[in-house]
C-alpha cells in the first residue's frame, strides 16, 4: 500500500461528508459522529447515487475509528468516489495529487493491479521436467532386457521338499491375510456402533406450533431452549412455519419457547408415554404485532404516526443493537423511533423486534430492535 494512500482516503471522506451535507441535515456536521438514523440516511443517499450499499460495521471501521490506519477495499473505494463524482479511486488521486506525487505513478500502479488481476485468470502451465523424459525415453529398453532374459543359463529346481516348503508358506500368508481382514471388520463395527449408539436408543419428536387466537401456523420466529438436568441450557431457531424437530434418548423433556411476537411458555413432557407428533398453541404477545403492523405498513404515514404515538408510552426505554463490537447498543426516545420507523427507505425491511415490555394500561414501557446490516458487492 502507498503511504499516501491513509492521506487520500481522509480526502475523500471529507469529500463524501460535503457531497452529503449539500442535501441533507443530520445531527452532526462531522462525519465521524454520526450514528443511527443519519447513518440510514447516508446510505440511503449512497444507494439512490452510487447504485450499491455500505455495511454499518464498514462505516464504524472506517469513519468513526480515529486515526484510520487502513484503507478499504478497492471496490469500497470506488463505490465513495463514484458518490463524490469521480469515475474511480485512481480518478479521484490524480485529481488530488499531493507535492511529491505524479500522475504516471498512480497509473502505473493502476495497471499493475489490472495485470494482476488479469494473471491470476490463466491458467497454469504444466511442465514436464527433464527426469520425467529421460524415464519414459528409458523405459521401453528396460521392457526389452527383461523380456530378452537368456533361460539357458537358470537353474530349474526339482525338489519336492522345496514345493512342500513354499505351499506352506503361501497357506500361512493366506490365512494371515483373511485374519486382519476379519479383525479390521470386527474393529470397524465396534468404532461404528460406539460412535452412533445414540442414533440407536434416541427416538424423534416433532412439535409444530400454532397461534392460539387465530389456529395457524406461526408466520415468525422462535426461540427454543432446552433445559437438561445438569447441563447449561441449549438454544434452538425455529424458522417461520417451520415444525421444531428433536431427537433425544432422555425420558423426559422440558423446553421454553420464546418469541418477540408470542408469550414465552414452559412446556414439559414425559416422553414415555408422550406422541412424537405433536401441535402446541402459543399465546400471541398484542403489544409486539400491533407494534409490528405499524411498523411496517407504508400506507397513511401519518395515521401510522398517532396509532404508534398512543400505543407507546413516553416514558419508554427504546434500545436499538448493532452489528458491531465497538458500538454494541444505542438508546433512542420515543419521537425519534416513531420517525425511524414511518421513514420510507428499504432499511426498514431488516428491522427486527428483539423483545417488548408492555404495562396492564396496554402501552409499551420498553422495546429492543435491530436492523440487519446488507453490504451489497458489486
Amino acid at each position: 500500500m502507498n503511504p499516501l494512500d491513509i492521506l487520500h482516503f481522509e480526502q475523500l471522506k471529507n469529500e463524501v461528508q460535503a457531497q452529503y451535507l449539500t442535501k441533507h441535515n443530520p445531527s452532526y456536521d462531522e462525519i465521524s459522529k454520526w450514528k443511527g438514523i443519519d447513518i440510514i440516511y447516508f446510505q440511503e443517499d449512497l444507494r439512490k447515487i452510487a447504485k450499491a450499499n455500505i455495511s454499518e460495521k464498514s462505516f464504524y471501521t472506517y469513519f468513526k475509528t480515529k486515526p484510520v490506519t487502513k484503507i478499504p477495499r478497492i471496490d469500497l473505494l470506488n463505490l465513495l468516489s463514484i458518490y463524490c463524482g469521480y469515475a474511480s479511486w485512481y480518478e479521484f488521486k490524480k485529481k488530488n495529487l499531493f507535492e511529491n506525487e505524479s500522475v504516471e505513478e498512480i497509473e502505473l500502479e493502476e495497471n499493475n493491479i489490472d495485470s494482476i488481476n488479469e494473471t491470476e485468470k490463466l491458467p497454469s502451465r504444466v511442465e514436464v521436467s527433464e527426469e520425467t523424459n529421460l524415464l519414459t525415453v528409458e523405459s521401453p529398453k528396460e521392457i526389452l532386457i527383461l523380456q530378452n532374459r537368456n533361460t539357458d543359463n537358470e537353474l530349474i529346481s526339482t525338489n519336492p521338499v522345496i514345493h512342500t516348503i513354499d505351499e506352506k508358506k503361501k497357506v500361512n500368508s493366506i490365512v494371515k491375510q483373511y485374519f486382519w481382514v476379519a479383525f479390521s471388520v470386527i474393529l470397524l463395527c465396534l468404532v461404528t456402533f460406539f460412535a452412533f449408539k445414540d442414533k440407536f436408543i434416541s427416538k424423534q419428536y416433532t412439535y409444530k406450533f400454532i397461534d392460539a387466537d387465530r389456529n395457524s401456523n406461526i408466520n415468525a420466529d422462535l426461540d427454543v431452549k432446552i433445559l437438561n438436568k445438569n447441563e447449561s441450557p441449549i438454544l434452538i431457531k425455529v424458522l417461520p412455519n417451520q415444525p421444531f424437530v428433536y431427537t433425544t434418548k432422555n425420558k423426559e423433556l422440558t423446553m421454553v419457547v420464546s418469541s418477540p411476537y408470542y408469550k414465552s411458555d414452559t412446556i414439559q413432557r414425559n416422553l414415555t408415554t408422550a406422541p412424537e407428533t405433536e401441535s402446541i398453541e402459543l399465546k400471541p404477545n398484542d403489544y409486539a404485532i400491533m407494534l409490528y403492523y405499524y411498523s411496517k405498513s407504508i400506507k397513511d404515514l401519518k395515521k401510522k404516526r398517532e396509532n404508534l404515538d398512543n400505543l407507546i408510552n413516553n416514558n419508554a426505554i427504546i434500545y436499538q443493537v448493532f452489528d458491531n463490537e465497538k458500538y454494541g447498543v444505542e438508546t433512542m426516545d420515543k419521537q425519534r423511533y416513531i420517525s425511524l420507523v414511518t421513514l420510507p427507505t428499504t432499511s426498514l425491511e431488516n428491522l427486527d423486534v428483539i423483545d417488548i415490555v408492555g404495562d396492564k394500561k396496554g402501552k409499551i414501557n420498553m422495546i429492543k430492535f435491530k436492523i440487519t446490516s446488507n453490504e451489497n458487492s458489486k
